[in-house]
Parts: structure tokens; C-alpha cells; sequence
């Protein structure tokens, strides 16, 4: 019985002199956290989907509280989640203009031609490694969905062999973008009327070989643009979104109707 005893004795000392150790460590490296940033994170909504620029919303949270980032840097929570942070923080909330991903590809199966079936992993990046691409068109969306894996909040598809994004789900994250590996998806501002739906970098004869909704680089969006908006670069017409008013004379004169208005 007396060994019984001597035994839990022992494992309760050493548990209280371990219990107090711990506590003692605990206080002495204890890592303080502003309630400021507390109570920005809480406003944050979780998603760590990196589209703010951060590791996820603890470092969003926290570059907030030391003024690197904006308070309405987050753009999955928008202008609601903006106000929130912004009084707590102190600060007015500037209003937040939306942006959302854009495909600059419209050639579905009704404008390209198959040229190759691919059978390995349906994935795009897979698809592109291996040197093969399912469409005539080099630059073309390749159809096989990267873009719709990657989204968090169901906001692209990939419909009739081209990548589709839902504008009222996009929350502009980027990970559309970075899955993309012909670089295609681009984040737009949601008030521009018309975009480029193309990529091409090829010259007018090929472009129209292989997509009949392809940019020919044939300079009459930039004649007609008022603005001054348009340029042609590597074959291909690029808008200024800072400078165009959406007229849409460039759409209404593109022959290859190329440049389109925004589905």
C-alpha cells in the first residue's frame, strides 16, 4: 500500500511543478494581440482566399491594425465589411469600387475547331504541360476547368469549351487568375461595358484560321475610340479602362466582333 501511495504522491507533485511550469512559460513568452486586430478579424470573412494580398485574414487583419492595408482591402466581405473595419478602426471607408474576373477568351465550340483530343488529367495546367492544346487556337481558353476548381464561391464555368464567369458571385479574389496557365482571366472593374475577348498574339491570316471571334489586330477600334482608349500590342487591341467611357463604337465597327460587350 505504501508504494501505492509514494507513486501518486509523486505523479501529483511532478503534474503540479509540470502545471506551473507551463503557466509560468506561457506568461512569460505570451504573445500580445491588439483587440483592435481582434476585432477586425472577427469582421473578416474567413475565406483566406489571398485576394487581398495576404497570407489569409489574420495577416489581412493585422496589416489593417498597423496601416499597411486598407480597411477596405478585403474583397470577398466589399463595402459591408469595409464599414464594419472602418469603425472600428476609426477611419471613413472609402467606397470600394467592384471588380470582378473577366475570361478574355469568347472562342466557344460554335467559333474554334477541335484539333487535338487530349485523354491525360482534365486539367488545364496538366493539358498545357504536356505540350497538347484541345483547340486550334494556342492562346484559346483550354476548357478544362482549373479556373472553375480553384474559384471559392462557385463564380465560374466552363460552358461550351470556354470558362465562364458569374458576375454577381465573383468576389474578385484572384484565384481564378493564378490557376489560369495561359494567363487568360484578368480582373476587371464591373462598370466596364466592353472588353477584348481575345488573347491571340498571332497575326490576322492565323488568328482567322483557327477562331472566327478572334482580334486581327487590324487597328479600326483604335480609329474609332474618341477616347483615346484603345491600343493594338502584339497583334492584339488592349483597353484603358481608366480612360474609355463605354461608347461601344469600338464594338459596333470590330469585324471579327472581338471586342464585345461584357456577358
Amino acid at each position: 500500500m505504501y508504494p501505492v501511495l509514494v507513486a501518486t504522491v509523486a505523479v501529483v507533485v511532478i503534474g503540479f511543478v509540470m502545471g506551473m511550469l507551463l503557466i509560468t512559460v506561457g506568461k512569460k513568452f505570451k504573445v500580445e494581440v491588439d483587440e483592435k486586430q481582434l476585432a477586425v478579424r472577427e469582421y473578416l470573412p474567413g475565406n483566406n482566399c489571398g485576394g487581398c494580398g495576404y497570407a489569409g485574414c489574420d495577416a489581412m487583419a493585422e496589416a489593417i491594425v498597423k496601416g499597411e492595408a486598407p480597411v477596405n482591402g478585403c474583397p470577398v466581405g466589399g463595402a459591408p465589411v469595409a464599414e464594419k473595419i472602418s469603425q472600428v478602426m476609426g477611419v471613413s471607408a472609402d467606397a470600394q469600387e467592384k471588380q470582378v474576373a473577366f475570361v478574355k477568351c469568347f472562342g466557344s465550340c460554335e467559333h474554334t475547331a477541335q484539333k487535338s483530343n487530349y485523354v491525360g488529367i482534365h486539367d488545364c495546367a496538366a493539358a498545357a504541360a504536356s505540350g497538347l492544346s484541345p483547340w486550334k487556337c494556342d492562346y484559346g481558353c483550354m476548357g478544362l476547368g482549373s479556373c472553375e476548381k480553384a474559384c471559392p464561391f462557385g463564380a465560374i464555368h466552363v460552358i461550351d469549351g470556354v470558362a465562364v464567369v458569374d458576375r454577381e458571385l465573383c468576389k474578385a479574389c484572384g484565384k481564378c487568375v493564378s490557376a489560369c496557365p495561359r494567363h487568360l482571366i484578368e480582373i476587371l472593374p464591373d462598370k466596364a461595358t466592353y472588353a477584348v475577348c481575345c488573347s491571340s498574339k498571332n497575326k490576322g491570316p492565323a488568328v482567322r484560321k483557327s477562331c472566327d471571334i478572334g482580334c486581327i489586330g487590324c487597328s479600326l477600334c483604335t480609329r474609332q475610340c474618341e477616347a483615346g482608349a484603345i491600343t493594338i500590342k502584339d497583334n492584339l487591341a488592349h483597353i484603358d479602362y481608366e480612360k474609355c467611357v463605354g461608347c461601344g463604337k469600338c464594338a459596333a465597327k470590330c469585324p471579327s466582333k472581338a471586342i464585345a460587350a461584357r456577358q
